[in-house]
């Protein structure tokens, strides 16, 4: 009995030390997670405080970068000056892009036609011309700035900023030099006027604008303005008051007869297969070329431009006789076949 009693002590004591070795595993396991699940929390923290550092980070570059400026500058392709310099961010390139394209369009517009205190970059030919001795007289090349082109290239620029040199195109007259001797060989259109050689100052007006345009050679797509080859038409210049039009009235001003001659010129080119840039009808009738055939100028104003597309060099010839004005277009034989005539 006291040996049964002994092994039953034996077995309760065994099963409560199994008991307190089963509880205490539990409370470590508890703890150990607990540990563990405390450093993904501190870990997690301090990943979403590195993340929040590096946005923010990131946030005071980006604001310190849109804020460093970026400069264009504009180079005269002749001299290599500086012409015009800008900040592309003072113009809105980051943050109004559409009204930045529109400030580029008017910055290459005036750089290209000139301001009211500026001249612009294009500059009109001046026609070569042959002299008393059939020499010529050479005139000034057509200067043309892409102001398509260089819009493109300032907005390749305006991220990093740079230098943009600006696309200016040359064009010399149409013409080969050996040509100048036999321009004048083969009249291919003429017309002529009449006027009261007795009014002394229209007179004079007609003759000297004239003389302004003979002998000018019109090459192979050459431009021609009235205005640019005549000049101004004032005292300076050796012109006289006459009668003239002005604003659908009869008034008295200097270089009233002018617009004869460029009316002339007119009618005879239109026989030829030209094109018409510029060109205007006086407000009033006028008597020496019927209704719808004249072409008014003014110096500063109204102009008379065309190209020659004849397909051909011409030279214009301006005769004034006793009354009357004619103004010739002529080529040389060689050429006389390939004329395009007008429709």
């Amino acid at each position: 009995m006291a040996k049964q009693n002994w092994v039953i002590s034996l077995l309760v004591a065994v099963c409560l030390i199994g008991t307190g070795c089963t509880e205490q595993t539990a409370k470590e396991k508890e703890a150990k997670a607990a540990e563990i699940q405390q450093k993904i929390v501190k870990e997690k923290k301090l990943q979403e405080e590195k993340k929040l550092a590096e946005t923010k980070k990131r946030e005071e570059e980006r604001k310190l970068e849109e804020a460093r400026p970026v400069y264009v500058n504009i180079i005269d392709p002749n001299t290599k000056d500086k012409v015009k310099t800008f900040n592309t961010k003072d113009l809105g390139y980051i943050t109004n892009p559409e009204n930045y394209k529109v400030e580029i369009a008017k910055l290459t517009r005036e750089l290209a036609r000139g301001t009211e205190s500026r001249p612009g970059y294009d500059k009109r030919m001046v026609l070569d011309k042959l002299d008393g001795n059939g020499q010529v007289i050479k005139g000034i090349p057509q200067t043309i700035l892409d102001e398509e082109e260089l819009a493109e290239k300032i907005m390749l620029a305006s991220e990093k900023g740079g230098d943009v040199e600006i696309p200016l195109y040359i064009n010399a007259s149409g013409y080969k030099n050996e040509d100048a001797a036999h321009l004048d060989e083969v009249v291919i259109a003429s017309y002529t006027t009449y006027f009261n050689s007795g009014v002394v100052g229209r007179t004079k007006n007609i003759e000297l604008s004239a003389e302004a345009i003979n002998n000018v050679i019109l090459g192979t797509n050459d431009y021609f303005s009235f205005n640019t080859t005549v000049g101004p038409s004032d005292a300076g210049h050796g012109y006289q008051k006459a009668a003239e039009i002005n604003y659908g009235k009869l008034v008295e001003g200097y270089g009233g007869g002018i617009c004869q001659t460029s009316s002339t010129l007119y009618n005879a080119i239109d026989q030829l297969a030209v094109t018409y840039v510029e060109k205007h009808h006086h407000s009033l009738k006028v008597g020496y070329v019927p209704k719808g055939r004249d072409a008014t100028v003014s110096y500063g104003g109204k102009d008379f431009r065309f190209q020659n597309t004849s397909g051909v060099p011409l030279i214009l010839k301006a005769i004034v006789r006793n009354g009357s004005l004619t103004v010739e277009v002529r080529t040389s034989t060689a050429y006389q076949d390939q004329v395009k005539k007008g429709i």
